[in-house]
């Protein structure tokens, strides 16, 4: 019995040992390996966290006027967690805010978010001091993007989501470069989750997004879209485009796609006019695509400046590419200018059957045709030009005169840049900088020079020749009569395109595409305007070809410009010559 009681006494001092043991053993473990865990998981319930948003970059003019910013708001929010009396805290917070108790209750109760619910939207100052003094509600900071201009500039600057992503034009182009790095700052809290100091740290390092400077100036948008926007209403038309380029550069100082939106508001705003046309539209270009089909063909030495073509008074037909006929009377012989100046179809198919399909084919590509610009903007189609084999009989007859293949207007800018820059290669451009938020330049857009023969999409003497004497011909004496300015000689090309049917086979006899590229002054240009008027009203009885329709709006919009960019005028240089 004794022994007994021995034994049991060791075996309890034994057991109580080993207790001891393992609770060391357990200590040391939570001292030693899970300490940071567990200090981790004690300051979280004594810190706060409170992201800190960056300021999203301004998008500038080229003359540094704001096109794009972001104001700092503040939000009103709730923890329901912090909240122990969701009653009480809804009637303090009504006495703040302008809302109803009852529907700040609501919010609170049945969010879904047990550490954050959204009161209040843009609380003003005084909302938010007194809103920090109760229990479980905070104030949280954030950035909205504002649109001074409107619409003035919709389609190029784009637009952004409620929680600051860029969607559409430059801010989605853009949006690496401009939505910038956000941090967190972290706070000591009450056991009310009420801030009592700043920690002194944070999580990673913030910074705001990069500024864009772009080459559009808002002066010139404005011109080009009061100009633009006058025409359009007055046709009673489906669309309209204007883009002002500058003529050896390729930068692009106004871009209007009419309908347009407020960018402030493009949630509501119809998804058709959130389109911008002057890249994603294609379109069957007609005569104005004329003058860069003779610049191939000249610069492939299959026709000469001097020489007559025979036009079949009207009359061209043949098995192999069916009948072509002029739009209003038949020709005779004309030169290559007279072609162009008349804008005769049937010159021009010949012209096609002397480069043949390859040459002819080869020729626009040179020129852009078929493949994107590459613009800094998103959205932008190829526009449509058969590769040489897939062409038929009529093809080489009826591309030279705009059929059979489909551009952008985008695409017509740079064909027409080419020529003004004397057959030198020009890639349009919208962003002229890119600025860190220290006021440092982080990339800076240059025109790309091509010096010699290299960079040359034809040679030089043929694209002065296609501008100041074909070109000038046409204004002059042709269908862009009502192009002509006093102070400068413009230079330009008219177009009217029928709409191919939708529903069978042929091209409508009431719905067309009047457009007209124009450029000055001829002996030295300086800017190129394409104006482009989808589906004019016929029935108005004021016309519809791009002579009667586009050439005006081109005209007032050049002449603006060239006054606003204070280019002297014709007797000015003659003066300034002498």
């Amino acid at each position: 019995m004794y022994d007994r009681s021995i034994r049991l006494t060791i075996y309890f001092l034994l057991v109580l040992v080993v207790l001891f043991f393992a609770l060391g053993a357990r200590c040391f473990y939570l001292q030693y390996y899970r300490s940071s865990e567990y200090r981790a998981s004690c300051l979280k319930q004594q810190q706060g966290q409170v992201p800190q948003k960056p300021q999203r970059g301004v998008i500038l003019d080229c003359r540094g006027r704001v096109l794009a910013g972001s104001n700092k708001i503040q939000h009103i929010f709730a923890e329901p967690n912090a909240v122990k009396d969701p009653k009480k805290t809804s009637n303090e917070l009504a006495a703040v805010v302008d809302m109803g108790a009852h529907e700040i209750c609501k919010v609170i109760v049945e969010g879904k978010n047990p550490g954050f619910v959204k009161i209040k939207e843009r609380a003003n100052a005084n909302e938010c001091e007194a809103a920090r003094k109760i229990r479980g509600i905070g104030v949280l900071s954030d950035w909205q993007r504002c649109y001074p201009m409107g619409r003035l500039a919709a389609h190029t600057v784009g637009f952004t989501s409620a929680d600051n992503r860029g969607l559409d034009g430059i801010e989605l182009q853009y949006e690496k470069e401009l939505k910038g790095i956000e941090s967190q700052n972290f706070f000591l809290a009450d056991v009310g989750r009420r801030p009592i100091r700043p920690t002194g740290t944070s999580g990673g390092t913030g910074k705001d997004g990069c500024g864009i400077i772009l080459t559009i100036d808002t002066a010139i948008q404005q011109f080009a879209r009061e100009e633009l926007s006058r025409q359009y209403k007055s046709y009673e038309a489906e669309s309209a485009v204007a883009i002002v380029a500058e003529a050896k550069s390729g930068a692009i100082l106004a871009m209007v796609s009419l309908p347009d939106f407020e960018p402030g508001d493009a949630r509501s705003a119809d998804v058709n006019n959130l389109r911008n046309r002057a890249l994603s539209d294609e379109f069957e270009p007609g005569s104005i695509i004329k003058p860069i089909v003779a610049a191939i063909a000249l610069d492939a030495n299959v026709v000469n400046e001097r020489e007559k073509i025979f036009c079949e008074n009207g009359n061209y037909h043949g098995k192999s590419f069916g009948r072509i006929g002029e739009y209003r009377e038949g020709f005779g012989d004309l030169s290559l200018r007279e072609i162009l100046v008349h804008s005769s179809n049937i010159g021009m198919a010949k012209i096609g059957q002397r480069l043949g399909k390859d040459k002819l084919y080869a020729g626009l590509a040179h020129f852009g045709f078929g493949k994107k610009t590459q613009i800094d903007l998103p959205g932008e189609s190829n526009g449509l030009l058969w590769l040489a084999q897939k062409w038929t009989g009529y093809s080489v007859t009826r591309i030279p005169f705009g059929q059979e293949v489909s551009v952008t207007a985008i695409q017509l800018v740079r064909a027409f840049c080419i020529l003004a820059n004397e057959g030198r290669s020009v890639r349009p451009y919208l962003v002229k900088a890119i600025v860190d938020n220290n006021g440092e330049i982080v990339k800076l857009k240059q025109p790309t020079q091509n010096p010699g023969r290299i960079g040359y999409i034809v040679k030089p003497e043929v694209a002065r020749w296609i501008v100041q004497e074909a070109m000038v011909g046409v204004v002059n004496e042709g269908t862009g009569h009502r192009a002509k300015l006093k102070g400068w000689q413009v230079f330009g090309k008219t177009g009217t395109a029928s709409i191919a049917k939708s529903s069978e086979r042929g091209y409508s006899e009431s719905s067309y595409v009047a457009s007209f590229v124009a450029g000055a002054p001829a002996e030295d240009p300086e800017v190129i305007v394409l104006v482009s008027i989808r589906k004019p009203n016929k029935k108005l009885g004021k016309g519809y070809t791009g002579g009667a329709v586009a050439s005006p709006v081109a005209a007032k919009i050049i002449e603006k410009t060239l006054v606003y960019l204070k280019v002297p005028k014709r007797n000015e240089r003659l003066m300034a010559a002498k």
